[in-house]
């Protein structure tokens, strides 16, 4: 399997990021194995995402994050040229918490 993973900041803070969670309605994106969501010091949030593909990311952003997105952006006044970039990362390797006691 030839996961697809990356790094994004974004330019959000926390309340923001919850309202754009509850517009998806905390929908589980199809292909997607990891996401985090973390505060950096000044308050916006840097994503780190794993996807079972880039096919699969895309689709679940088309389908489900941007339409949330777009409109929270607007009404806070957050004005973005374009989606922020992603930092692709190579994944090494990769385990659940049930997996923690693999040998």
């Amino acid at each position: 399997m030839s996961l697809y993973a990356w790094t994004q900041d974004v330019p959000i803070n926390a309340d923001a990021y919850a309202e754009i969670l509850a517009r998806m309605d905390y929908a589980k994106l199809p292909g997607n194995l990891i996401h985090l969501a973390l505060e950096q010091p000044d308050g916006t949030l840097r994503y780190i995402d794993v996807w079972e593909s880039e096919e699969a990311c895309d689709a679940a952003f088309e389908k489900y994050v941007h339409p949330a997105v777009h409109p929270v952006l607007m009404e806070r006044g957050i004005r973005v040229q374009g989606e922020p970039p992603r930092t692709e990362l190579k994944v090494v390797d990769w385990s659940t918490a049930s997996d923690s006691m693999r040998k």
